[in-house]
């Protein structure tokens, strides 16, 4: 099972990114967790000081950009 990590405080591109990193898995057909990480030092843990950000087991794939489902996927595959 994936982990996947929204890092972003809850706003507008925080959720569209959620939306399509969860399309993406979908589509895929993986099993996965999405777990929204909100703490901003919890955020800053990861090494990111801009969001939104994506982290794939535990690893940042994206930062400050909302990436379509077709460029998360190679990062869930």
């Amino acid at each position: 099972m994936k982990k996947l990590q929204i890092l972003g405080t809850g706003c507008p591109k925080c959720k569209k990114l959620a939306e399509n990193t969860e399309a993406a898995a979908n589509e895929l057909g993986i099993a996965y967790e999405l777990e929204k990480v909100t703490d901003i030092n919890a955020i800053m843990g990861f090494g990111v000081m801009m969001t939104p950000a994506l982290a794939v087991d535990g690893q940042v794939k994206v930062v400050g950009k909302v990436p379509s489902p077709d460029e998360i996927k190679p990062w869930l595959a």
